[in-house]
């Protein structure tokens, strides 16, 4: 049986993909269903010939056989009777060793479910109802908008009580209407691409063109963000351009030679996470990364791209030892050809996509991470700051009575917090692995902890910065994360989580409603300490500035569980301040202390360097936002 012709790859594709350059390889590779027919296209260049076997041809390896074009590495051919729901893959037959395997399709659009490894034909037809977001989105995912990411698994959000998972589609109407309740303004998932060992969570891609199939269709899941946008929620996909497993199906040693890995084990092979690293001074392994962070964007309307583990890919030292790693060409542990993939990353997405943003998961010092390629920066959105995620849950899961002797650790980001556009993560790396739920790594008893969580989420709300906060921490579950199980969801019976839930939606309302506290997130002008040296009370006091003079908020916060009473702030202006927020209310599980105050006059009493102060009274282990009456 031969494959029928096929118009071949035009010469411009072959060019871009060969060079570095083609950001739509989705349109070109992969099986594309076409009038009783599919077209095939895979790259394999160190291949002696590539067919494709599947449903339609009884699985005969022989059957099907695809042509070359040119010297590009792809093969292409038209298979008769081949449909949309058959299963298929590649057999590869390599010029070197005498290799043979069957692979799944790198640039398949569906995968099948796991166990099972074979690609499915598909198309990606759909009827997107999102216009209206589409329209706005680029001011919703703007550098001064109010941006609250939810981090969720889809896997064990919620399950359903008769099997494993709940589908996208039926996820997308619960999920929605949970987080527009709850006032996040941003959705992100977990990696959604296809991967074959679900306690990997998705960091084990192997699909980097497929929605997982464990929870359905792509056009489930494109019903799912279509869902979110209607409720007017922003979605951002957590993607893993730094590392895939070794399966025998996926792209590990494709056509008997290292094609999407680098061959030298120094630079190619993970020791933490015994994966593979892509080649980033291929060309053609650049166009296939960045296709497959365009498709995201383009056919499933995605708002954004987390990306992971950035800084495994910056440094060819990372988590190796002396001798185990290659220096780059100038001697230096920096791998250049990341650096320049990266680089290459951002300005296709941002050329392509200017309404959407790229956030950098990058644990270190690496310089201008969110500044433009332009000026040597690596082009990303938005830097996670795990520094002062990392300083400040060391400094809350303190007993109050010795953060006294540590305030630097809840003082420091004051030094670099406009180094880079920042996002504050508590994400899903934080509860997990023996490390306690957020609300179990409080200290005190249970009022304390839970004062203790409402204190930490005000604090990390009034910092400039994005916001993200993994599935649970909105009402202080108490088991640390499990990809087995689901969330909590009994203990918003309870009145001292539904307490944290409703402080949860509180405090979204607020952050959104309050332009102080977002539109300057990247400007120092939108910050200003008033108190920052009272360690010994364990107090912290700063403003939060907007556009105009008297678009202004002070964020107070009391570290320990005594009641300050009286205490005098210094503040820029005269007149009564509304009290915006104060987290020891009683309908959040709080004591009350104060919370029936709605406002407070200033005085003409100097203090903190201001001719105007106020007399709060603070709560204990509590938070209070106010703002002056306009």
């Amino acid at each position: 049986m031969s494959v029928s012709e096929v118009a071949t790859l035009t010469e411009y594709d072959r060019y871009l993909f060969n060079e570095g350059n083609h950001t739509r390889l989705y349109e070109v590779l992969g099986a594309h269903p076409e009038a009783g027919a599919t077209r095939f296209a895979v790259w394999a260049p160190s291949a002696e010939s590539v067919s494709v076997m599947g449903d339609f041809n009884g699985w005969d390896r022989e059957a099907h056989r695809l042509e070359p074009q040119g010297d590009s590495g792809i093969w292409l051919g038209r298979v008769e009777d081949a449909r949309k729901g058959d299963v298929y893959k590649y057999f590869i037959r390599s010029r070197h060793g005498g290799y043979r395997v069957e692979k799944a399709d790198p640039v398949g659009f569906r995968q099948e479910t796991p166990p099972r490894t074979g690609s499915v034909v598909w198309d990606l037809e759909y009827e997107w109802r999102d216009a209206e977001w589409m329209r706005e989105r680029g001011t919703r995912n703007a550098l001064r908008a109010p941006i609250s990411i939810y981090e969720v698994h889809p896997g064990s959000w919620m399950r359903p009580p008769d099997r494993q998972f709940h589908t996208y589609r039926e996820l997308a109407p619960m999920l929605a209407e949970y987080v527009k309740e709850a006032g996040f303004t941003h959705v992100e998932f977990l990696p959604v691409m296809e991967h074959p060992f679900y306690g990997s969570w998705g960091y084990q891609t192997t699909g980097y063109f497929a929605p997982t199939s464990r929870y359905g269709t792509p056009q489930d899941f494109m019903f799912l963000v279509d869902t979110l946008h209607r409720a007017g929620i922003g979605v951002i996909l957590d993607w893993v351009p730094s590392h895939f497993p070794t399966d025998e199906h996926g792209l590990a040693y494709f056509d008997g030679t290292h094609l999407f890995e680098h061959s030298d084990p120094r630079k190619g092979y993970h020791p933490d996470w015994k994966s593979s690293i892509f080649n980033y001074g291929r060309n053609e392994v650049r166009s296939f990364l960045i296709s497959s962070a365009t498709y995201w964007l383009d056919r499933f309307h995605v708002d954004g791209l987390r990306v992971d583990a950035v800084a495994s890919m910056l440094y060819l030292d990372y988590s190796r030892q002396a001798g185990e790693w290659i220096p780059n060409v100038h001697g230096g542990r920096e791998n250049l050809e990341a650096i320049g993939f990266l680089r290459r990353l951002n300005e296709a997405i941002y050329g392509a996509f200017p309404d959407v943003q790229t956030f950098a998961e990058e644990s270190t010092a690496w310089p201008m991470v969110s500044r433009p390629t332009t000026i040597g920066g690596l082009g990303f959105g938005f830097k996670w700051d795990m520094g002062w995620m990392h300083d400040t849950l060391k400094y809350m899961q303190r007993d109050p009575v010795h953060r006294a002797y540590h305030h630097n650790d809840i003082t420091f980001r004051g030094v670099y917090m406009f180094t880079e556009n920042y996002t504050l993560p508590l994400s899903h790396d934080e509860v997990v692995y023996g490390k306690g739920s957020i609300l179990n790594k409080m200290p005190g008893d249970v009022w304390q902890k839970r004062a203790n969580h409402r204190l930490l989420l005000s604090y990390m709300y009034a910092q400039p910065g994005k916001k993200l906060l993994f599935m649970g921490g909105e009402f202080g579950q108490w088991a640390e994360w499990a990809h087995e199980g689901q969330l909590e969801w009994h203990l918003l019976e309870q009145p001292g989580h539904e307490g944290i839930r409703r402080f949860t939606a509180t405090l979204n309302g607020v952050y959104r409603g309050t332009p102080a506290l977002h539109v300057k997130d990247i400007m120092p002008e939108g910050y200003e300490w008033v108190i920052g040296d009272d360690r010994q009370n364990s107090v912290l006091a700063f403003l939060r500035r907007g556009e105009e003079a008297d678009d202004v908020v002070l964020c107070v916060f009391n570290f320990t569980p005594t009641p300050r009473d009286g205490y005098r702030i210094g503040v820029p202006c005269a007149g009564e301040w509304r009290v915006l927020l104060n987290s020891d209310a009683g309908e959040f599980g709080g004591s009350g202390y104060a919370a029936d105050r709605r406002s407070v006059p200033t005085e003409a009493v100097a203090s903190h360097g201001r001719e105007q102060s106020l007399a709060l009274d603070l709560p204990p282990l509590g938070a209070v936002f106010l703002a002056p009456e306009r």
